[in-house]
């Protein structure tokens, strides 16, 4: 009878393969898990709707875009300027006392005598050359603010034409283009102003109903009357943005995608507005803020603003409904 051999234990190389094998599949598990939510959250309507908006916006150029409409808005602010200044100019040269106490006002809390003559200067050379100046400023006030239009226009309507070339009939004449850029920068201004108008009236309205039945003192009243002033300031938004989308693009748009984007826009330009009022006065309280901040924050107030608009665009004419797949099958 022979004997048995005493089994002699082996190292398995498999195991440690085995293990290594779990791991990588836990490990795809997790991705292909992960990769489901992804994907579940993408298919909801309402973000597969924000990124194909925000997709149109990057093909079609809408940062380069949104930066040249910031340089014009920039440009624009220096002709105001000096329509500004020739108007002040008219006003003291025909009001003595009114220029004396502004002068007096000058030397007296200006320390520095070297810039208090300078500003005597520049006050009494606004006065002498007040015509000038405003005529000068009127000029470039209107090629600046017709070029911002056409910014604006084109920008518009590369986001909201359905390929990104353009055909025959978008190319426009030169005295044509600029006709309809007057116009259409016309009505923006009206738009602007009673959407501004709107927004003061309701305000001072609002505030002298409140002091007429006693009712200022209330500390129970103040977000009431807070949420009706962001109501107010967002219809103004609403107003003015309906104006933007409606007009500019040579397509017109449906009128569902139009007024869900123009509240859109509205709340957003709100927000931006909320969060400039917040982050300007700290700007300014910084030294290196105190002489560039207004500077910065106006370019990123018009920088923001023009790729708010365009997004917003871009999300109008990327909108998809359900009539929409009945109207196509």
């Amino acid at each position: 009878m022979t004997e048995k051999q005493p089994t002699e234990v082996q190292h398995n190389p498999e195991k440690p393969l085995l293990n290594i094998k779990t791991g990588n599949q836990t490990v795809d598990k997790s991705i292909t898990r992960v990769s489901r939510r992804i994907a579940w959250f993408q298919a909801i309507p309402a973000v597969a709707h924000f990124i194909r908006a925000g997709e149109r916006f990057n093909d079609r150029l809408g940062s380069q875009f949104g930066a040249a409409i910031t340089y014009f808005s920039f440009l624009s602010l220096i002709p105001i300027l000096m329509v500004s200044f020739a108007a002040v100019g008219f006003v003291l040269a025909s009001n003595q006392d009114l220029l004396t106490q502004l002068i007096d006002k000058i030397v007296n809390n200006i320390s520095d005598p070297t810039l208090a003559t300078t500003l005597k200067n520049t006050v009494n050379t606004a006065i002498q050359q007040r015509t000038t100046v405003g005529l000068t400023g009127l000029l470039i006030a209107l090629y600046s603010g017709l070029s911002w239009m056409g910014n604006l226009r084109e920008a518009i309507r590369a986001q909201s034409r359905d390929v990104w070339e353009r055909n025959e009939q978008d190319k426009e004449k030169i005295w044509l283009k600029y006709s309809r850029d007057f116009i259409s920068l016309t009505g923006l201004m009206l738009a602007l102003i009673i959407t501004l108008s709107l927004t003061s009236i309701a305000g001072t309205a609002q505030t002298t109903i409140v002091r007429a039945l006693g009712l200022d003192g209330i500390d129970g009243l103040r977000p009431a009357m807070t949420l009706i002033a962001l109501s107010i300031s967002i219809l103004a938004n609403y107003l003015l943005f309906l104006w933007i989308f409606w007009i500019l693009p040579r397509h017109k748009p449906r009128k569902r995608a139009l007024l869900r984007g123009t509240l859109l826009a509205a709340t957003g330009f709100e927000i931006i507005k909320f969060i400039m009022t917040l982050t300007l006065p700290k700007l300014a309280s910084s030294p290196s803020g105190a002489a560039f901040g207004s500077v910065l924050g106006l370019m990123a107030f018009f920088y923001f603003f023009a790729r708010l608009t365009l997004f917003c665009a871009a999300w109008i004419a990327t909108a998809k409904y359900a009539d929409d797949q009945q109207a196509e099958s």
